[in-house]
């Protein structure tokens, strides 16, 4: 965490001078939405701090009421300390003790009380951030499945963990990052069932994180986190899903929440994690080994499909006769390759126009692509459409990765693929094969190896990920995590 080198000022006994620290440091009476409520209980001066817009103006108004109601009901000799705590109706009271605390909570969105005289003030929480409610991920949808997706609000993201692990040695701690933002993260584990060496790890780098603000939240949490350098595969998940939140970490994983956003890191990770979809769980073993076969099917196809396709235009003697009828039956003036990478690009426009397209004019859209540009770049001979199947089946093969940032990564491994067949052929395939590989074999996330369990080997490991296996027969916990307690069931 990013902390001030400047020393912790205590809380002055005069509340003017108090009002003037806030003047002259924190903008009052400059920025509209920072306010000050000034009243008198007992015949003492308090000073009530708050920002609009983030605090709940009912519970305010209610507290104000029954602070207001001392004078008439209490005697003026009464100790106004332990009345006025005692007056304030909400579960979440607490002291502090320096003003920098005190500003990080009124800007945090507490309100905060400041009696004359008193060496503390008292936080209450009566957060009201603005934001949205849950509801199911679009990126994660399901056929059968809860809908209660993770939002902006950190509070509810886990609220939504903690009503599915109702287990009293689940652990939220929570920290602020960033020296101007002050960004709340949460780290969420099972006591008893993560390594605690590697909740101190996540802890130790987190507060290492020196930086003014996190305006991309999680994303650059991971940077900071996993120092990913220029490696386009994911070292960490996301999920906005808090079941697929909750089930990680009955597996033994470590969850960064942070907030603002409506997505949760998931802790450490390797490359099958990012191939596994939660629908493959809420179906029958059986149906959900079918969808995941097919899922890895469409993955291998979005990364050799092209390669080898366009290998084959180059070698034709390499096909069997049998299949001999593989390549394009004309040829045109642009070269394949060129088309292959035209063909590519013009699918990713297509999705990022999707994106920032309205969705009554996105069907409008894929119309127009699909009927028009397709069609007529075949006529006009810029296109042979052996290329246009190909690139639509390995953009859906993309499409079908259920970790968007995998599917990205992959697009760009296959792009350097087909430039090493274009370049050398036969042997630029085995070249890019075998760095590809060893690009995966070098990474880590963590320490943990990212083609666990396939290297190192782990024959059960690489079982659960081939097959579905039934939830009874599940009875260990990943061993890639080194969980404390190995067994999912208790004997």
């Amino acid at each position: 965490m990013a902390e001030s080198t400047k020393e912790k000022k205590p809380i002055p006994s005069s509340l003017s001078e108090i009002e003037h620290y806030f003047q002259k440091n924190v903008g009052l009476n400059k920025s509209f939405d920072l306010g000050i409520r000034k009243f008198s209980v007992l015949d003492k001066k308090v000073n009530l701090y708050y920002v609009n817009g983030l605090c709940d103006t009912a519970y305010i108004t209610e507290i104000l009421e029954q602070l207001q109601e001392i004078n008439d009901n209490v005697d003026e000799n009464g100790n106004l300390e332990e009345v006025f705590e005692n007056r304030i109706p909400n579960q979440s009271v607490a002291k502090v003790k320096t003003l920098d605390e005190v500003v990080d909570q009124v800007l945090s969105g507490l309100i905060v009380f400041l009696i004359e005289g008193m060496e503390y003030a008292l936080v209450v929480d009566v957060r009201s951030y603005p934001g949205r409610q849950p509801e199911e991920p679009d990126t994660e949808k399901l056929v059968r499945g809860s809908r209660d997706g993770m939002v902006e609000n950190i509070i509810v993201n886990t609220a939504l963990i903690r009503r599915r692990i109702r287990d009293e040695r689940l652990r939220y701690e929570m920290m602020k990052v960033g020296e101007r933002s002050k960004t709340d993260i949460c780290i969420a584990y099972i006591e008893n069932v993560a390594n605690p060496n590697l909740v101190e790890k996540i802890k130790k780098e987190l507060q290492a994180i020196k930086i003014d603000g996190l305006t991309m939240a999680d994303k650059t949490v991971e940077e900071f986190l996993v120092k990913q350098r220029y490696n386009p595969y994911p070292l960490v998940r996301y999920t906005e899903r808090s079941d697929v939140a909750a089930n990680h970490l009955l597996e033994g994983h470590v969850i960064i929440i942070v907030d603002t956003s409506p997505s949760v890191i998931i802790t450490p990770t390797t490359v099958f994690h990012h191939v596994q979809h939660a629908e493959e769980y809420r179906q029958t073993p059986t149906v959900g080994t079918f969808l995941r076969w097919v899922r890895f099917l469409g993955i291998l196809a979005s990364l050799f499909l092209l390669p080898l396709w366009f290998l084959f235009v180059l070698e034709p003697s390499l096909l069997p006769k049998n299949i001999a009828f593989i390549g394009p039956n004309e040829h045109k003036n642009i070269p394949i390759v060129i088309q292959i990478f035209l063909a590519d690009f013009g699918l990713e426009f297509l999705r990022m126009a999707a994106i920032h397209t309205p969705t009554s004019l996105s069907t409008a859209m894929g119309l127009i692509a699909a009927a028009l540009i397709g069609q007529i770049a075949i006529d006009v001979g810029l296109f042979v459409p052996e290329v246009i199947l190909y690139v639509a089946v390995a953009g859906i093969g993309t499409f079908a990765t259920p970790s968007y940032e995998l599917s990205v990564a992959n697009k760009i491994s296959r792009l350097i693929l087909l430039l090493f067949v274009a370049l050398f052929k036969v042997e630029g395939l085995v070249i890019g094969c075998t760095l590809f590989i060893i690009l995966l074999v070098r990474t880590n996330s963590l320490n943990t190896p990212y083609l666990w369990p396939f290297l190192p080997f782990n024959a059960k490991a690489l079982w659960q990920i081939i097959i579905r296996t039934s939830v009874p027969g599940a009875k260990l916990r990943p061993s890639i995590v080194h969980p404390q307690n190995v067994k999912r069931q208790p004997s």
